[in-house]
C-alpha cells in the first residue's frame, strides 16, 4: 500500500514507532491522538509494517498511479517489443509494419515503449553541447550572436545570415541561396574583416549550420563558440529582435531575389548601424556606442 510522499527525514522512524505502540497494546485511535496523526494513517502503518519490529522504519514510497487507464495493453507492447527486435527498425517504420498487420497504435506509443525497454539506441553522430557560462557583454565583441532566417517555401526559399554584437547591437547579415558550416564560417570571416572589433565569444543555437566542424575552425581562429542552452530561446534574445526588425523593415519590403537582396541589405544595415537611434542605447546608434567605449574622444560621438 502506497503511502502520501513527504520530504520529512524523520517520518519513516516516527511510522515504525507508532507500530511498535500499537502492538505493545496500544489502540490505534490512542496511538493516534498520541503522535498526533489519524487514526486511518496509524492502520495503514500497521498493516505496511515488517513483521520483525527490530526494523527501524517504514520507508516512504511514491504515491504516483502505478498504470494509466488508456496504457498499452501488454499484448500490444510485446508485439511492439517484437517488431523491433525482428525488423531492428525506428519507431516511424514500426509503426507502419503494425498498421499494416492491422494493429494501430500511436508513434509516441511506440517511441515510449522502445524507450521503456532500453531499446532506443544513441545516435554516433549526436553531440552533446556544454553549456559554459554566458559572458557578461561589458565590451564590444565579448558576446556576438549568430543565427539564419528562412523566407519562403523550400522549393524557393532564401536564406539570411545575421550577427549581433550583444553590447553595442552593432550587426551585419548576409543573403544565401542555402545553409551550411561552410557558409557559417566564412560570414563570420566576412564580418570580422569590417567590424570595428574583434570578436571574444560566438553564440548560437544548435542548428546544423553551427555544428561540430564550424565550432572546431572557430576555435582555431582564436574564438569561442557558445550554443544557447535547449528550449532557452531569451539567451538569443537580442539577435531575435534584431531578425524581426530587419524583416519588418527591409526583407518583408523587398522582392524574394538574391541579386536584390544583396544590393539592399547592405544599405539598410549601414543606415542600421550608423543613423538609426536605438531605445536600448539611450538613442544612440551602434556606431556611437562603440566609440563611446573604445574612442571615448571621437568624433562619432557628434
Amino acid at each position: 500500500m502506497n503511502m502520501a510522499y513527504t520530504n520529512n527525514p524523520e517520518r519513516p522512524h516516527v511510522r515504525m514507532e507508532a507500530v511498535r505502540l500499537v502492538r505493545s497494546g496500544w489502540s490505534t485511535r490512542k496511538v493516534a491522538r498520541h503522535m498526533g496523526f489519524t487514526q486511518s494513517a496509524i492502520v495503514k502503518w500497521v498493516k505496511r509494517a515488517p513483521h520483525d519490529l527490530r526494523a527501524r522504519i517504514i520507508p516512504t514510497t511514491s504515491s504516483r498511479p502505478q498504470h494509466h487507464p488508456d496504457e498499452l495493453a501488454p499484448d500490444i507492447v510485446e508485439t511492439i517489443i517484437a517488431y523491433r527486435k525482428k525488423y531492428n527498425r525506428g519507431a516511424e517504420v514500426l509503426q507502419e509494419l503494425l498498421r499494416r498487420d492491422g494493429i494501430l497504435v500511436s508513434l509516441s506509443s511506440v517511441k515510449r515503449t522502445l524507450k521503456r525497454n532500453e531499446l532506443t539506441y544513441p545516435s554516433k553522430w549526436k553531440k552533446w553541447h556544454q553549456y559554459p557560462p554566458r559572458p557578461a557583454p561589458a565590451m564590444p565583441g565579448i558576446l556576438v550572436e549568430l543565427d539564419t532566417i528562412h523566407v519562403g517555401a523550400p522549393e524557393e526559399r532564401l536564406y539570411l545570415y545575421t550577427l549581433l554584437d550583444v553590447c553595442s547591437r552593432w550587426s551585419h547579415a548576409i543573403p544565401s541561396l542555402r545553409i551550411n558550416t561552410h557558409r557559417s564560417l566564412r560570414f563570420v570571416d566576412r564580418a570580422r574583416m569590417i567590424s570595428p572589433f574583434s570578436f571574444q565569444t560566438l553564440q548560437s543555437d544548435h542548428g546544423s549550420e553551427f555544428s561540430k566542424w564550424f565550432t572546431k575552425r572557430i576555435m582555431e581562429r582564436g574564438m569561442a563558440h557558445r550554443h544557447s542552452r535547449i528550449r532557452t530561446p531569451n539567451d538569443n534574445a537580442h539577435l531575435e529582435r534584431f531578425n524581426r526588425t530587419i524583416q519588418d523593415e527591409c526583407v518583408n519590403r523587398l522582392p524574394r531575389s538574391l541579386r536584390i537582396w544583396q544590393k539592399e541589405i547592405p544599405e539598410y544595415l549601414d543606415w542600421y548601424n550608423q543613423k538609426r537611434p536605438h531605445l536600448g542605447l539611450g538613442l544612440k546608434t551602434p556606431i556611437q556606442k562603440i566609440a563611446e567605449i573604445l574612442i571615448p574622444d571621437s568624433k562619432l560621438l557628434t
